[in-house]
């Protein structure tokens, strides 16, 4: 979806999906995979890709629980393995501690289970999100080592896949259908956690929902995928669930027609009077410059450029940049994803924009890899996020994040808690749906643990408590604001953002 006009991308990203579909429909759970169209080489650089084996813990225990967040009554969150892990691909064997124990109630009965159960992620693992997506990974281990990675007497494994190229630098459209494909041909595989793009999402929903799997989303904001508000696509989001398939996606996050909202209202708050607003041309930065500049014109902050498309593939941006400075612009708000060029953006910007322009992004550039690619140029920027920075949550949010550190040794990235969370989601829907699934390869499982997922209600985690909608959609609506200062986002300093009345 890099560069093209946005409707020309969904066309693109779904006529991927239906290809695949369609082979979704016409084969049993156990066929192969369909093979994915190969992806469009491009000049984009190449990180290493951790290896898409299974993590199953060494030494499993009897479940004690599900989820530390079951239940409102259920102990704190585990505390953390006695040896920190010494890599984010491998998955740290801990055993389960003795505060995870304590079954949900209402939980269906786990003693039937036996064999291999098997939950999938697909995130981009490859290019500028593979540091934010190790902290991701390693928090769904976390969780599944948690119960000693087991449930019953099934094994619980783990497969962590990449939706990202090598070529591209970031997920691609035909690796993230390769992946749900693979998911649904794999008897085992009862769960998908993803994406992490909300383009990618719109590839692998209508591919699941026909398979009857359950999808729950750690960081997909864009609207359309749920539900219809103003600034998303007639079809949507009907156009993800083809043929009357039963809703199967949610997501543990709040949407972007609030987090664009919040982000121009702090433009106001900040003191800006006239901005200039641009994006990636993809589904997530698109849609939330639209929510950006429909809040701007409701509360009198004055528009004087775009929602303007880039090129994320061009080599700089400094006759944009002079556009902007021509136009009288004070701030500059630009939905955009890391990877599409963010931080060679955000340096022409500052150069010929000057330090007292202020420039604002969403959580797309949450992430260190942001900052490093800016550079000095990040400097005192202003940026968005759809939930709370882990340092910043509390109660077993907190006990999670204290975890973390002392697990990996390491301070985990904007996303990991909302994975950790969407983990714990898929464990608790899995021993609901348990009497469901004694053959656990089944639709049967599938279908019971896509309808517990969908069903999660006054779940009590380490986001706070909360419930997901008919839409699949969180109840949460926290949203956080932060300087970039001294080469980190000072989330010590970030500020509780509301959208305008």
């Amino acid at each position: 979806m890099r560069g093209a006009p946005l409707a020309l991308a969904r066309l693109s990203s779904l006529s991927v999906a239906a290809t695949l579909l369609l082979a979704a429909c016409t084969s049993s759970p156990a066929a192969a995979p369909t093979t994915a169209p190969a992806a469009p080489p491009t000049t984009a650089p190449a990180a290493a890709s951790p290896a898409a084996s299974p993590a199953v813990a060494g030494s499993p225990s009897p479940l004690a629980a599900a989820s530390p967040a079951a239940s409102p009554a259920a102990s704190p969150a585990a505390s953390p393995a006695a040896s920190p892990a010494a890599s984010p691909g491998a998955s740290p064997a801990a055993s389960p501690s003795p505060a995870a124990a304590g079954a949900a109630a209402g939980a269906g009965n786990v003693s039937s289970l036996s064999g291999t159960i098997k939950i999938v992620s697909s995130l981009p693992r490859t290019g500028a999100n593979k540091g934010q997506t190790d902290t991701m990974a390693n928090a769904i281990k976390m969780a599944l080592n948690e119960v000693g990675n087991k449930m019953g007497n099934a094994t619980l494994v783990y497969q962590d896949m990449d939706d990202a190229t090598a070529a591209k630098g970031q997920w691609d459209a035909a690796q993230e259908a390769s992946n749900a494909n693979q998911a649904i041909a794999d008897p085992d595989v009862v769960a998908y956690i993803g994406t992490f793009n909300s383009g990618a999402a719109e590839v692998s929903i209508p591919i699941l929902c026909a398979a009857n799997m359950g999808m729950v989303s750690p960081a997909n904001t864009y609207p359309g995928l749920t539900k219809k508000v103003e600034g998303v696509a007639a079809n949507e989001p009907d156009v993800y669930y083809p043929n009357g398939c039963k809703r199967n996606y949610a997501r543990v996050i709040p949407t972007d027609e609030i987090q664009g909202a919040v982000a121009a209202n702090w433009s106001k708050q900040l003191g800006a009077s006239k901005a200039y607003i641009l994006d990636d041309t993809q589904l997530y930065g698109h849609g939330i410059a639209v929510f950006y500049n429909t809040t701007a014109q409701k509360i009198g902050l004055q528009v004087v450029g775009g929602p303007e498309g880039i090129d994320p593939q061009a080599s700089d941006y400094r006759a944009l940049a002079q556009k902007i400075r021509g136009q009288g612009a004070d701030v500059v708000f630009a939905g955009i994803i890391t990877p599409n060029n963010a931080g060679k953006l955000w340096q022409d910007l500052r150069d010929t924009l000057g330090p007292n322009v202020k420039l604002m992004g969403p959580d797309g550039i949450y992430e260190q890899a942001f900052i490093d690619a800016a550079g000095p140029a990040a400097e005192g920027s202003y940026i968005t996020f759809g939930g709370v920075p882990p340092s910043k949550l509390t109660g077993k949010g907190q006990q999670w994040y204290t975890s973390y550190k002392q697990q990996f040794n390491a301070e985990p990235e904007a996303y990991a808690a909302y994975a950790y969370e969407s983990a714990k989601v898929v464990l608790q829907a899995i021993q609901t749906a348990a009497g469901s699934c004694e053959v656990h390869n089944s639709a049967q499982c599938r279908g019971a643990v896509r309808d517990a997922i969908m069903g999660t209600k006054n779940f009590d985690g380490v986001l706070g408590q909360w419930s997901f909608t008919e839409t699949g959609d969180t109840t949460l609506t926290s949203m956080s604001g932060r300087q970039i200062k001294n080469g980190a986002f000072d989330d010590a300093n970030s500020v509780v953002l509301t959208a305008p009345q």
